[in-house]
């Protein structure tokens, strides 16, 4: 746009664009904090910036020549990288000027307003039920101004409207909290308009300073340098936000997306199935072929299937807002994050405000989110009829970078407590995403590998929640959770070891010798963190009881443990073992869980577990 012959080139768009995603993602804070609507769950901020980094690392990051080649590429990398509800009615804003504009080598005043209607009609198109006062109604008004100024354009210059067009949308966002009385209770602007007017004087900046504006800041504006004078959510800093309880349907508390991919999506009736379940919040972005469906619900995985039966269901995610409100509420300076491969207690993750990343599971062919998705419960009634071999597999990277962007918007660090590197690539995913959501070298975010799995895994990350909770600063933390480490004690025994079997786990041959001897084979998980055949019992019927008298002689009687007892649907097992712990060791605090499918898809249904961990201070 700058020192740029008319009309507006795919070169200068891209520039401007940078400008402008950067300066969202600088600003990305304010924008958490002042999120009250659809519900105040402060991750405003970084679903639009991971919705605009997908196109900085994607169609942002190529030249282009062409305008229509340039915004396609927005345009799909804007829906497959949507995320929240705001992420995805900018996305499918985005995508609806890409298709307006698709064949154009260029822009002038007149065809680029004629996109930025198509896009806000499409952005309006993608809610079942718009509301004013949001970041719709701020579109609208841009739109609204650029035909106006395309209308008395003598030249075809875009910048003059571009410019008013500008003004326009300040003045819009002003009003919100005139058009929404949530907003006007909690003193602040629509965060999603507070976005796109941001992501606007981004693109200002580069047509008022060119390459400059881009290496000015480089990637980052201080979140509270705002747009001075521009009616900029600055004025309204660290606002009082309501408590999320008053504003959110608990019957709706899942945050959930997908991808969807077919031919021919039926965007009418995939909206008619998801009204039928109860979504909330619903908003389809995209177009015939890829759509990004967000909605809040109370069961994720109804969403999901309700997804499936449209086409193929990519890019799952479901965040709990409740527990995000609970997060945000805590005063503490340390997050502790975990995943699901622990076997924590709910009322522990719960009471402690620990987040929990689901790994993925695979059984019938369909990809599930453990825990959130498919319940641990309902993942054994499939085994037990499923022909295939249910697979689990580490969460992506992008799962553990929402987690820790969310926590870091409103905690000084975050403590990630990993399943053991030495039975899954889920640590190194953590890791990945913790380099990328801490790109800054301060190490706000770190990584602990657990050298354990299930109950040891959760024992430990209680831990670290607890001694958060008391204000212990991170170093404190992970000094104790390394003494912690190697007392931390974990033992599995297979009642059946076919599934081991075959999965590969167990050489075939053990089969019959199990079979003949009646031999229960147990595990253990070695201080490097593998899980290997430690020992076994003779004992079929009194297989808990025999099992409990093998842990008792191998901890120490002294001690005064915390325990976490696992079964792989077996609770009434569970209970035996546990009330046969009580009679020989000293138990002090323990729970009794259902082991999830990262241990049960490989130990099988009826395996159960044992973790121990000295009581704190008991040493």
């Amino acid at each position: 746009m700058p020192n740029a012959r008319l009309p507006l080139t795919a070169p200068a768009l891209r520039r401007a664009l940078i400008s402008g995603a950067r300066r969202v993602i600088a600003g990305r804070d304010l924008l958490n904090r002042i999120n009250v609507f659809p519900v105040a769950d402060g991750d405003t901020g970084n679903n639009l910036a991971h919705t605009l980094g997908s196109l900085l690392n994607g169609a942002l990051s190529r030249r282009s020549r062409h305008i229509g080649e340039l915004l396609k590429r927005i345009g799909d990398d804007a829906i497959d990288g949507a995320r929240g509800n705001s992420g995805a009615i900018l996305a499918q804003f985005l995508h609806g000027v890409a298709e307006h504009a698709r064949a154009q080598p260029e822009l002038d005043a007149a065809t680029l307003a004629a996109s930025v209607r198509h896009g806000a009609a499409n952005a309006r198109a993608a809610l079942a039920h718009p509301v004013e006062g949001t970041i719709l109604s701020v579109i609208n008004a841009f739109a609204d101004a650029l035909e106006e100024a395309a209308a008395a354009s003598a030249d075809g210059d875009p910048r003059p409207g571009f410019v008013s067009a500008l003004a326009r949308a300040r003045a819009a966002l002003a009003y919100t909290p005139q058009q929404m009385a949530l907003l006007q209770k909690a003193g602040v602007v629509d965060a999603g308009a507070q976005g796109f007017v941001d992501l606007l004087e981004g693109i200002a900046e580069f047509v008022d300073g060119g390459p400059r504006a881009l290496r000015m800041h480089g990637a980052g504006i201080a979140a509270n340098e705002g747009c001075g004078g521009h009616g900029h959510a600055a004025d309204h800093a660290d606002p009082a936000i309501p408590a999320l309880h008053e504003t959110v349907d608990p019957l709706r508390r899942w945050c959930s997306e997908c991808l969807l991919v077919g031919e021919n999506l039926p965007r009418d009736r995939l909206r008619e199935a998801l009204e039928a379940i109860g979504a909330d919040s619903l908003v389809l972005a995209g177009g015939a072929t890829r759509l990004r469906v967000h909605a809040h619900v109370g069961a994720p995985q109804m969403l999901f299937d309700a997804c499936a039966r449209f086409g193929a269901v990519e890019g799952m995610k479901a965040d709990d807002m409740l527990a995000q409100q609970r997060s945000i509420e805590r005063v503490q300076r340390v997050a502790v994050v975990t995943d699901s491969a622990a076997d924590l207690p709910e009322e522990l993750a719960e009471h402690y405000g620990l987040h929990v990343v689901p790994v993925r599971v695979s059984i019938d062919g369909r990809d599930y989110l453990d825990k959130t998705g498919l319940a641990t419960a309902e993942f054994y009634r499939r085994m037990a009829v499923s022909a295939d071999l249910p697979r689990t597999s580490q969460p992506p990277p992008g799962d553990f970078r929402r987690a820790f962007e969310f926590l870091l918007g409103h905690r000084a660090q975050v403590l990630y407590v990993g399943l053991s590197r030495a039975v899954s690539g889920t640590l190194q995913s953590g890791e990945q995403a913790a380099g990328r959501a801490d790109d800054s070298g301060s190490r706000r975010v770190q990584v602990f590998d657990t050298f354990n799995a299930a109950g040891g895994q959760a024992l430990l990350a209680w831990r670290a929640a607890e001694l958060a909770a008391d204000g212990i600063e991170l170093a404190a933390i992970v000094a104790e959770l390394e003494r912690l480490r190697p007392l931390t004690l974990t033992w599995a025994m297979a009642r059946d070891i076919s599934h081991a079997v075959r999965g590969g786990r167990i050489p075939p041959w053990a089969t019959p010798l199990v079979r003949f001897t009646g031999l229960t084979p147990i595990a253990k998980i070695k201080p490097e963190g593998r899980l290997g055949v430690s020992g076994g019992v003779f004992a079929k019927a009194g297989a808990p009881e025999a099992f409990a008298r093998y842990i008792a002689r191998r901890a120490p009687r002294s001690q005064r443990w915390r325990a976490i007892v696992g079964h792989c649907d077996a609770r009434a097992d569970g209970e035996r073992l546990l009330q046969a712990l009580r009679r020989r060791l000293d138990l002090e605090q323990v729970w009794l869980v259902e082991t999830g499918p990262a241990l049960g898809a490989h130990a099988g249904r009826g395996a159960l577990l044992v973790s121990l961990q000295p009581v704190p201070g008991a040493i």
